[in-house]
């Protein structure tokens, strides 16, 4: 693996694995009517010891109000499909116990919007570095729900309930500290009729947060510019993994040369030369 383009890249040999990919993150959303304004992630460079604050804004754009209610998670994923939304605060690098916010139940009406506000507190502990995150979900409480303060005593009973709910990403990063760093865990190839694609397993090996855009320049025998192949980018915390899916599905059967990069910005990119067999 290379930090910098004018670094020694290693080699890799790789072919032609059967893989079933499985993607991370997965929260369904309310129902129509009801939206998160501002985008699904709330992310600040902060100082520590530093206090700031904000607010979430749930709109009501239905004809009858809505019943919602405020609550945190931890948030961990791995490249395998796992997503894990743990107790607020286990987690090393969780920021849930520096957020406090109000209201944590309420009803909005018709027409209207709620605003959640918070204070993000950072600790005066000399040892923080780099992102801390967690996740605040905003949930549909159905009328039907015992937990309904609009339900009719006739419409309350057990029974499977769907429930409905945005999750919003809280992240803390510690000014510019932090070591960036990622770690190849797996690379294959996938093959299923016609189509084929590199599979690329990565983990955030570092202390900080990384937009990862990953991409394969490909070379055939003779040293011929094949083309570039980007994957789709993810977001990477410190200690999860992501998959990366590179769609070769129009390159002819060969031996190839690859340069596999991923790119985080700035100086952070990295790399592996790949020998692919696509047949």
């Amino acid at each position: 693996m290379f930090r910098k383009k004018n670094m020694l890249l290693p080699r890799i040999s790789i072919g032609f694995a059967i893989y079933t990919a499985v993607f991370f993150l997965a929260l369904l959303p309310l129902q129509a009517d009801m939206l998160i304004k501002g985008g699904l992630t709330h992310e600040k460079e902060a100082a520590i010891g530093q206090t700031y604050e904000g607010s979430l804004e749930i709109q009501n754009n239905g004809d009858k109000p809505a019943e919602v209610k405020v609550y945190q998670t931890d948030y961990f994923f791995y490249a395998d499909g796992r997503v894990i939304y743990g107790e607020a605060g286990k987690l090393g690098r969780s920021n849930a116990h520096w957020i406090t916010f109000s209201p944590k139940t309420a009803i909005v009406p018709p027409k209207e919007t709620l605003a959640v506000r918070y204070t993000v507190k950072v600790p005066e502990d000399s040892s923080l570095a780099g992102t801390y995150w967690s996740m605040m979900m905003v949930e549909e409480v159905p009328e039907t729900s015992p937990e309904s303060t609009l339900a009719k005593p006739d419409r309350v009973g057990m029974g499977i309930r769907q429930v409905f709910r945005y999750g919003v990403q809280f992240m803390t990063h510690i000014g510019q500290t932090g070591a960036r760093s990622i770690k190849f865990i797996s690379t294959k190839l996938q093959k299923a009729g016609v189509a084929q694609h590199l599979e690329l397993d990565v983990e955030n090996s570092g202390q900080r947060m990384l937009r990862a855009e990953v991409y394969a320049e490909l070379y055939d025998p003779k040293g011929t510019f094949m083309g570039k192949f980007e994957a789709e980018p993810l977001r990477l915390y410190p200690g999860t993994s992501g998959r990366f899916k590179i769609d070769l599905s129009k390159i002819p059967n060969d031996t190839y040369k690859a340069l596999v990069v991923v790119d985080c910005g700035g100086s952070d990119i990295f790399g592996a030369n790949l020998n692919l067999v696509i047949k």
